[in-house]
């Protein structure tokens, strides 16, 4: 990274605790000569626009927060350290606590960088137009809010691989594999990995449960069938409106996030039993 010269620091702003821990980050700043700006994580041009020239960027908050701040950092290839306000923050390599030891430790080149994984997700719509998105977790085809299951055709590189009459259908990264993929059953993957899981919800009669397919392959979603539609999710953040016979084509993204890992951090095994005792079951 080179020497560390400006910090910006994203936040929830409504959120009490990110506001007291941003003081204590400016007042860290303020007095080793670094220079400091703060956004909502809501404002991704913000960010976007003050990512070039900036060393680090300090998520104060929840995996929620960290996946906003993700999508607008981007391509920009700035570092993030997240800084755990939420309860189980799966991202976060450090807790509030431990914020000024941390700055401290990186003015000291006391970390290293871990590659994150990320993907897209391009919408084909029926009329032929198209939209993508940046995704760091997951996209899911998911039912709307009637309770019926829908039917979503996977095919991984022009291959079929089933048609699933389930709730849905999540493609997860190996950092999003911690979360809805997990929920509904799919393995935890190694975070380095560079892989996607692919994992119905509520899947009825599948004898295909959880499938991981290598960074080459494109995997295809196509809503075969459903009562009123269905939803597109991006990262939890972005929905969708889908109809029957569109489709979501997923890729591998050639940059990755770069977290910032401070020396000594918990190893992710450690932490994955550490923060799955916190989950409420």
């Amino acid at each position: 990274m080179g020497e560390l010269l400006r910090i910006g620091f994203s936040l929830n702003l409504d959120n009490d605790a990110a506001r007291e821990t941003l003081t204590r980050a400016e007042s860290w700043c303020s007095g080793h000569g670094v220079e400091a700006w703060s956004s909502s994580a809501d404002d991704a041009d913000g960010i976007r626009a003050a990512c070039p020239g900036t060393d680090l960027i300090c998520v104060l908050g929840g995996d929620g927060t960290f996946l906003r701040t993700a999508r607008a950092i981007g391509d920009s290839e700035v570092p993030a350290l997240g800084v755990n306000l939420g309860r189980v923050g799966f991202l976060a390599k450090v807790e509030t606590a431990d914020l000024e030891r941390t700055l401290d430790q990186v003015v000291a080149d006391q970390y290293s960088i871990e590659e994150r994984f990320r993907i897209s997700a391009t919408v084909i719509r029926a009329d032929g137009s198209s939209e993508t998105h940046a995704c760091l977790n997951e996209v899911v085809v998911t039912r709307g809010s009637r309770v019926r299951m829908i039917q979503v055709e996977v095919e991984v590189s022009g291959s079929h691989l089933a048609t699933y009459v389930a709730d849905g259908v999540v493609v997860a990264t190996p950092t999003g594999s911690t979360a809805y993929s997990f929920s509904a059953g799919g393995a935890v993957l190694d975070p380095r990995l560079r892989n996607v899981i692919i994992t119905p919800v509520a899947g009825y009669l599948s004898p295909l449960h959880s499938v991981v397919a290598g960074e080459r392959h494109e995997v295809r979603l196509t809503l075969r069938e459903s009562h009123e539609g269905a939803i597109i999710s991006i990262d939890g953040q972005t929905d969708l409106p889908m109809r029957s016979g569109e489709r979501v084509e997923v890729r591998a993204l050639p940059i990755p996030l770069r977290l910032l890992e401070p020396e000594g951090s918990t190893p992710f095994y450690e932490l994955l039993r550490t923060k799955a005792s916190l989950l409420p079951y």
